[in-house]
């Protein structure tokens, strides 16, 4: 197929997304999007962008590329990513996906209808250490409990506190501990367990009305999962899915870097392979490999598994209290 010319959409996430893009041969970057003119000229330049745009309508019209990767804020991804769609492009959608499962529905159903490519940049399943994990499970024999821990002191938190309007805190742009964090803890969860038959969840709310942190527990038949998500602490906790037989220590959920069977008898073994590249490489490439075999889902992060970690979150977040407008 050779290249496949691409736009994005955003500045920020997207910085990162195009110098992994950098790393893959059959990306090539066709136009960027930004909303101010300064900006967008800005960002081109910086990325060696052929063109640029500050109309989003214009760029979804234009027929100078075959897909776009859309890094905007959550409350903008269900809009933008129906009206790349809706002019046949295909989208490579950075997570959390939308603001809500209802949203991952209607997108998900135009995307048949229109035969075009939608897939969630869920960086975590598509690593190949992701699916060590996958490979290890029978080593552990009965497994009984996962446990995904993720927390970081935001560093807008301070501005948050201080008054100032920060994106991070903002319940307009559907921000929160759970969509923007969150998703790295559930996303394993549900490709390696499915749903869970029971979820327990409660949180700390901000007075913007974004949850700051939350704890999920799940239960599944014979096991449990737990979640432990904050933006407004640090945590050093590892996170782990223990069995009888052993327990898979994984240093960090996100990334999986130190990946370890610790065995009930004593012996350890490491699972990792090596994972050279940027993190944002695999789900690019796995989004390209599915275009050049003319499938317009992943293997990996299908539709059923994005709307299956959607219909988590909401409930998740309607147990902590948090609600955005388009809830509604």
């Amino acid at each position: 197929m050779g290249t496949i010319r691409f736009a994005t959409v955003g500045t920020n996430i997207t910085d990162t997304f195009l110098k992994a893009a950098a790393e893959v041969p059959e990306f090539e970057l066709a136009a960027v999007h930004s909303r101010t003119e300064e900006r967008a000229r800005e960002f081109a330049a910086r990325h060696h962008a052929p063109r640029y745009f500050t109309d989003l309508e214009k760029m979804a019209a234009w027929d100078g590329f075959d897909a776009v990767y859309i890094g905007a804020p959550i409350a903008f991804h269900y809009k933008y990513a129906k009206m790349f769609i809706e002019h046949g492009k295909h989208v490579l959608l950075e997570k959390a996906f939308t603001a809500n499962a209802a949203q991952a529905r209607a997108l998900t159903a135009l995307a048949k209808q229109k035969q075009v490519l939608l897939m969630e940049a869920m960086m975590t399943t598509e690593f190949p250490n992701f699916f060590q994990i996958r490979d290890s499970l029978p080593k552990l024999g009965n497994l009984r409990r996962y446990v995904a821990n993720f927390g970081n002191y935001s560093i807008r938190y301070d501005d948050y506190k201080a008054g100032l309007s920060v994106n991070t805190f903002r319940r307009d742009l559907c921000n929160g501990a759970m969509l923007d964090m969150g998703c790295y803890c559930v996303a394993p969860m549900v490709a390696l367990f499915g749903k869970p038959l029971e979820i327990k969840a409660f949180g700390v709310v901000l007075e913007s009305g974004v949850d700051g942190q939350s704890t999920v527990i799940c239960r599944y038949p014979g096991m449990d999962a737990v979640n432990l998500v904050t933006k407004i602490a640090n945590s050093y906790l590892p996170s782990e899915i223990a069995g009888e037989e052993g327990t898979l220590f994984l240093d960090h959920i996100q990334g999986l870097g130190k990946m370890e069977i610790r065995y009930r008898d004593g012996r350890t073994e490491s699972v990792r392979v090596d994972q050279p590249e940027h993190g944002m490489v695999y789900e690019l490439r796995d989004f390209i490999h599915t275009l050049e075999e003319g499938r317009t889902e992943s293997v990996h992060n299908t539709h059923q598994l994005t709307l299956d970690v959607m219909e988590v979150m909401d409930e998740i977040r309607r147990q902590v209290g948090v609600r955005y407008d388009c809830d509604e």
